[in-house]
């Protein structure tokens, strides 16, 4: 039987491995672990460098703890403010459907303020898709495994009230200076949005407008060098664009509008 790892213990392996916020991450597991074999295991897995959403196995986001796995990205909580720009918009009993949804925590976190909707969930990530489905299931939603809109159910086109697309908006060159836990952890398709980062946008507004019900949003993160590229994207989708920005979370985000 492994002997108890002591939170002293704890802390100084993660200071050595450089864990800026050790005492707060020696707690977590401490009280995640199920057993201390769980616990000494969950702490070499991150002194070994991998995120700590990973080990732990959830992450908190707009309140809620949602489950996240290896392999899957990790909800920032700067993305906290897009989730209150949706909900700001939404109107009641919402049709949502939550594009490149990694785990869910767009969604899960959108339907649990709202309350009641219609919640469709889509990644191309096997891995994502498989979190995303417990993560939103609470909320009655569905999570679809595919490429952006192709695993969409085709009864939603014109109705989806709130779209939020979580894409990739990194540029190509800017990844491998990305730091080691997201560039070595989370999938590459969650990252790299291509040679100016928007790649990946722009396909999702070219398709956004039949998708969307007449007054409905279309709601994404972008970087504030992005932001006016990304609003021709939206505008050239047939969209109305408007650029929300928060110092608070340090987000920009950008919301298209189709005309009632």
């Amino acid at each position: 039987m492994t002997a108890p790892l002591t939170e002293p213990a704890i802390v100084s392996r993660l200071r050595a491995a450089g864990c800026v916020f050790a005492e707060d991450e020696a707690r977590l597991i401490l009280s995640t672990a199920r057993t201390p074999s769980d616990a000494a295991a969950m702490v070499e897995r991150r002194a070994d460098g991998e995120p700590l959403e990973h080990v732990l196995g959830w992450a908190m986001f707009c309140g809620l703890r949602i489950a996240v796995a290896p392999g899957v990205f990790v909800p920032r909580p700067r993305t906290e403010f897009l989730v209150r720009r949706a909900h700001a918009l939404a109107p009641p009993r919402p049709v949502i459907l939550d594009l490149c949804c990694g785990s869910g925590a767009l969604g899960a976190a959108l339907a649990s303020g709202v309350g009641e909707c219609v919640l469709h969930a889509a990644d191309i990530e096997p891995a994502a898709v498989r979190c995303a489905r417990g993560n939103i299931a609470p909320y009655g939603g569905t999570a679809h495994e595919g490429d952006l809109f192709d695993p969409v159910p085709g009864e939603l086109r014109g109705r989806v009230d709130v779209l939020l697309a979580n894409v990739p908006y990194v540029p190509t060159g800017d990844v491998a200076l990305m730091p080691a836990e997201a560039r070595d952890h989370e999938p590459r398709s969650s990252l790299d949005g291509g040679p100016d980062g928007l790649d990946v946008l722009r396909r999702v507004t070219a398709e956004a407008s039949r998708w969307l019900a007449p007054g409905g949003h279309l709601l994404f993160e972008t970087s504030e060098r992005q932001a006016p590229a990304a609003v021709a994207a939206v505008e050239a989708g047939g969209l109305a664009a408007a650029v929300a920005a928060s110092e608070e979370f340090y987000a920009t985000v950008i919301v298209g509008a189709k005309p009632v």
